[in-house]
């Protein structure tokens, strides 16, 4: 899963469009997603721009420059290209979850929380939207609720290291079980190890003694 700061590898089908514009649209891509990771949000934003304008409506296109706008503050220009995005591809997890951020960012839960209940509606079986109610639980204060639905995201795939982590993090930090939520934690690494800051986080566990669980527990 991406998360938010991460932006979209673009797959490219020859047979939409010319290989010559299909090769630009890709060299566009590639040099935002390489200004992108050096901290040059601007730069990124305007490579992306250039493959979008010579394929529209791409939602990998339109997600990464959300990413680039919501880096660069301005938070209008980002919600209108991660919606764009969402118009395309409905249910794309890490669109969706950039979207909620920065509408809990701006004080708007309320809307987020609604937009993930018709999501949940539309989807009965999708995993990721349980995870973002739980995620969005977590930040109404109701851990408790949040592991539920954790758990039942986990339930429909057993990969969503959304719900891996951030079920981590209540035990470690809400419910003072560390054991838990190294157990967790380790599991998100084992799906995607790829995560440097998730591994720092674990091996500082690992330096403070904890362990996983024992059997019983």
């Amino acid at each position: 899963m991406r998360r938010i700061g991460l932006i979209a590898v673009l797959a490219l089908l020859v047979s939409a469009c010319a290989p010559a514009l299909s090769e630009r649209v890709r060299q566009y891509n590639d040099l935002g997603v390489q200004n992108f990771q050096k901290g040059e949000f601007d730069r990124a934003r305007a490579d992306f721009q250039a493959a979008l304008a010579l394929r529209p409506n791409n939602s990998a296109l339109l997600y990464n420059l959300g990413q680039c706008y919501d880096h660069l503050g301005q938070s209008e220009q980002a919600e209108k290209y991660y919606r764009l995005c969402l118009q395309q591809q409905p249910n794309d997890a890490d669109c969706r979850h950039a979207l909620n951020l920065l509408l809990v960012q701006n004080g708007r839960l309320a809307e987020a929380r609604q937009m993930v209940q018709d999501w949940l509606a539309r989807e009965p079986k999708l995993s990721a939207a349980y995870a973002e109610d739980g995620w969005l639980f977590q930040r109404q204060g109701d851990p408790i609720s949040a592991i539920k639905r954790y758990q039942q995201a986990i339930y429909y795939d057993p990969h969503n290291t959304l719900a891996l982590i951030e079920m981590g993090r209540i035990y470690e930090e809400e419910l003072n079980l560390p054991s838990r939520a190294l157990k967790l934690y380790l599991t998100a690494l084992d799906y995607d190890p790829r995560q440097p800051d998730l591994v720092k986080h674990v091996n500082q566990l690992r330096t403070r003694g904890v362990g996983p669980p024992h059997p019983e527990s």
